[in-house]
């Protein structure tokens, strides 16, 4: 059985391979909490029937290998760390001041003894004299570290393997894109493709219509990845990233296409993963989603939310629901986005958009503002964690409509995630509050289309009606499915049925339906 301490662990372990559902997760973690003296979770999976011993002896083994590579990992981590603590700094001569916003970075330098000045340095002057301004630093050899000065412990210090620094910022201008990385981009949009991958040591790839393709010759080099990324970021940008090893962000690059930004170190290197974002907020038509949903932003209070895994176009139906509010309603809209994906322009509506990191510090710190901005519609980013999904609520019951995204992949279990992260002895408040806040749960997939064209979405559609409201209510959520496959009358409908939709329409295959369904058999397997 699993301790305690690991309980979540495998209980995430054990819907990963489909031994029990993320509902009975949740129903055995709530039994948990109130079991006295506290049962293991495995111990519960048993006493329900949901698994046997024999599951729950191979789940163990399972999770113990996991925490073995987890820990195998982070000594490999603090080894390198340790290895490279002074490797990697950029000798930038400075006039003699006080720093102290690096007071932690030169403690943990004094711990490493500092290797010998090249021969041909010159000395370091006395501190009593001004030192003379220095030419721009050349690359610097991975086997020759530089002189280490007070002031290069404010400039970058890589955290890969590699024992060479980052990027030489003397060949990177912050802000200016590299020109070879801007043919790049533009021939992704060209080819059509929904992200462009450049990965130090690898090939550049592309994915066009959901395929992973190589569209280089040979493999990226360590340091013109690095230059590449670099020219991307802004000085802010660079020393966020410098401190936390990745970052997001948002790029335009003028006549091409707006981009999201995923920037992150590994071993090898800086790797940078693109999404190609079009300029301007798309359509209902254009995304070839129904009618039915512009129905939604009829809405004036209470929350909407657009579910899907990643990849599955969440940001562009929510883009299309805010442009038509911001077309056909006189209101304030605010955005709190990480980061800011498509651009909405105050049309008749007044849009106002905010960037995490730029604009605001977190998503909890700017929806607590956001309650004091005067806003009529929220549109959060993405709910990431239990402080939004708390505010987001509080601010559909107060009046405030909001929209925003999940990653789950079904309306049902939307809802039991949106429970779940409360904590056990506040689920029953939070079930009538979800009732009467939540109006309507989309949950969307791509498939791809039967002449090979492209791909089209999928959707699952839950309105939030009184039956509805009281199943929730009455934490018998089991039962929606039921209410899905026959609330057509309502605007409902499970995601087989468009599944089923589209395969009559001939607009993909039945291949390609059963890949994407909850149940095979509705399709004859």
């Amino acid at each position: 059985m699993t301790t305690s301490s690991n309980a979540l662990l495998f209980g995430r372990l054990a819907v990963k391979y489909k031994l029990i559902t993320m509902e009975q997760l949740n129903a055995a973690t709530a039994e948990q909490a109130k079991a006295n003296p506290k049962v293991q979770l495995g111990q519960i999976f048993v006493a329900n029937g949901w698994m046997t011993e024999k599951d729950v002896t191979k789940l163990v083994d399972i999770q113990k290998q996991v925490l073995e590579s987890h820990r195998k990992k982070q000594a490999e981590e603090a080894q390198a760390a340790q290895e490279s603590v002074v490797i990697g700094k950029l000798d930038v001569p400075t006039v003699e001041q006080p720093v102290p916003a690096t007071k932690k970075k030169l403690t943990r330098a004094e711990k490493t003894p500092a290797p010998p000045p090249p021969v041909s340095a010159a000395p370091t002057p006395p501190p009593s004299v001004e030192p003379k301004p220095a030419p721009k630093p050349a690359p610097v050899v991975p086997q020759q570290a530089p002189t280490q000065t007070p002031a290069a412990s404010v400039a970058t210090e890589s955290s890969t393997n590699q024992a060479t620094p980052l990027v030489n910022t003397a060949s990177t201008v912050p802000g200016i894109i590299d020109p070879e990385f801007a043919a790049i981009l533009k021939q992704g949009v060209e080819k059509k493709a929904s992200d462009i991958h450049v990965h130090s040591g690898a090939v550049l790839r592309m994915r066009i219509n959901a395929e992973y393709l190589e569209v280089g010759d040979s493999p990226m080099d360590k340091q013109r990845a690095d230059e590449m990324a670099m020219s991307l970021l802004s000085e802010r940008q660079r020393q966020i990233f410098d401190e936390a090893g990745e970052l997001d962000l948002a790029y335009s690059l003028e006549g091409v296409s707006r981009f999201r930004v995923n920037m992150y170190r590994q071993q090898r290197g800086t790797d940078v993963v693109l999404r190609v974002v079009p300029s301007s907020p798309p359509s209902l038509e254009e995304l070839s989603l129904p009618n039915e949903l512009a129905a939604l932003t009829n809405f004036h209070q209470g929350m909407v939310l657009i579910t899907g895994p990643v990849g599955c176009g969440k940001s562009s139906t929510l883009a299309a629901l805010v442009n038509l509010i911001n077309e056909e309603r006189s209101e304030h809209i605010l955005t709190v986005e990480d980061p800011i994906e498509y651009l909405h322009p105050s049309k008749r509506c007044l849009v106002n958009q905010r960037q995490i990191h730029s604009h605001t510090d977190t998503f909890g710190a700017s929806l607590r503002a956001a309650l004091r901005e005067d806003p009529d519609v929220i549109v959060i980013g993405e709910l990431r964690d239990y402080e939004t999904i708390s505010l987001a609520l509080t601010a559909a019951e107060t009046g405030h409509f909001v929209l925003g995204t999940l990653h789950t992949n079904s309306t049902i279990r939307t809802v039991n995630r949106l429970i779940g992260v409360f904590p056990p002895d506040q689920q029953g408040q939070v079930r009538t509050m979800l009732s009467e806040a939540l109006k309507a749960v989309i949950s969307q997939r791509m498939v791809n289309k039967a002449d090979g064209t492209g791909r089209v979405p999928a959707l699952e559609k839950l309105m939030i009606t009184k039956p509805v409201g009281n199943l929730m209510r009455e934490n018998k959520t089991f039962q929606l499915g039921s209410i899905l496959q026959t609330g057509k009358s309502q605007g409902m409908w499970l995601m087989d049925q468009y599944l089923e939709k589209l395969v009559k329409a001939g607009t993909i295959s039945k291949a390609e339906a059963l890949k994407a369904c909850e149940n095979p058999k509705a399709f004859g397997k």
